[in-house]
């Protein structure tokens, strides 16, 4: 069992600089409380340097995947590390939330696979690209809304819900709808990650699991309408010469155990999967029975941390409990902290992140340098430099 949260409600590894990079001005400010700094070291004259020369183009945006290419070639050159982590995103946003044919979605799909062809030629880095699940077209709604007790679902998940305090109407409801597919007791669940560290108060009394296609309307539930959401994905594709990994809990250990030989890059792909991915691969589990990780920050921490982290943000949990006027890392999203024990936060070079899925970038990798899109809901508020170690 590995605790991936400080206990002391900080980030281990000191102060960490943030610079909020509007276009027409730039902010340095502490990660953690948010308070603007001053610094004029090396990495970050470099780092605000790179920020101002790529302005992101939005996340529905042609070219938001070929700014990430341009962006990580850009800061490899300049910090020459050895483990990069590279987020392409564009598909995942723009299949979901926008109108798109058939043709368009396979040729979004092209277009980001020749620009990893691209990264990987230039940077020289050997690739570990995973690919994080097929979507599929809407197939309905579950209206939650007018249950007795409290059903949450939030934007990053299509497949579950969380129903806190529910009474016997409404258990008969949601048991007997035949777009959910199974009623999860909070000891059933926990029950599935034995070892996984958990707080059980923070894990709804029932996890609601809707079948392929569907999705919930709850509180939570996004502005933006999905037109399609992801799809069953008990298996995942992973590309690489490194060797092969079972399940995504071995990608970890798989990279871990190369670094010290190769420079490497863990690419993670959203919106494909094993029915659309263009190049060889291998399947890599993704499930815990019939629990399966959607591109959420369970799927990307798992990963990085090499263990089942279901529970760090649970499905359904009622999150806005955790929103007062006390909480830092104002530019994080829901993470109440930076997590531990990282892919490259435990690895002893150089490290770099760099993506356009917002906020995921610098949490969830522990990289020293990172460099994301600053966007909430698909709006485009700039870009985010975050340096974790100065080195």
């Amino acid at each position: 069992m590995v605790d991936i949260f400080p206990s002391e409600g900080k980030n281990g590894n000191g102060m960490s600089l943030a610079i909020v990079d509007a276009r027409e001005w730039q902010n340095l400010l502490d990660l953690r409380t948010g308070k603007k700094v001053q610094d004029e070291k090396a990495q970050t004259v470099m780092l605000r340097s790179i920020l101002k020369k790529h302005p992101y183009p939005g996340d529905v945006d042609i070219l938001s995947n070929q700014w990430v290419t341009d962006t990580a070639l850009d800061l490899i050159g300049a910090y020459d590390p050895q483990l990069v982590c590279v987020v392409y995103a564009h598909q995942y946003f723009a299949s979901r939330y926008t109108p798109i044919s058939e043709e368009r979605r396979i040729a979004m799909i092209e277009n980001v696979f020749a620009e990893i062809e691209r990264f990987i030629n230039e940077s020289g880095h050997t690739p570990v690209i995973v690919g994080s699940g097929d979507m599929v077209k809407l197939a309905g709604e579950i209206d939650l809304s007018k249950v007795d007790g409290l059903a949450i679902s939030s934007h990053w998940s299509a497949r579950y819900a969380g129903l806190h305090r529910a009474s016997a109407r409404d258990l008969d409801y949601v048991s007997s709808n035949p777009a959910i597919e199974r009623v999860v007791r909070r000891d059933e669940w926990i029950s599935l990650f034995p070892g996984t560290s958990c707080q059980a108060d923070r894990i709804p009394e029932y996890l609601l699991v809707a079948r392929e296609g569907w999705t919930f309307v709850t509180t939570g539930t996004p502005m933006r309408k999905s037109l399609r959401i992801p799809g069953e994905s008990f298996r995942i594709p992973l590309s690489t010469t490194l060797g092969e990994a079972a399940t995504i809990t071995e990608i970890r250990a798989l990279i871990h155990a190369n670094l010290g030989n190769e420079k490497i890059a863990l690419i993670i792909v959203e919106g494909v999967g094993i029915h659309d991915f263009p190049i060889p691969y291998t399947p890599c589990g993704n499930k815990a029975d019939w629990h399966y990780y959607e591109p959420g920050d369970g799927l990307y921490l798992t990963i990085s941390t090499g263990t089942h982290q279901v529970f760090a943000h649970p499905s359904g949990y009622e999150y806005h409990d955790e929103n007062d006027a006390k909480r830092e890392y104002p530019f994080s999203g829901y993470f109440l902290d930076i997590p531990q024990h990282t892919l490259a936060s435990d690895s002893p070079g150089k490290s770099i992140a760099v993506g356009n899925h917002s906020m995921f970038v610098h949490t969830i990798f522990g990289a020293d340098i990172c460099l994301e899109c600053f966007a909430r809901n698909l709006y485009n508020q700039g870009c985010l430099g975050v340096i974790h170690r100065f080195k």
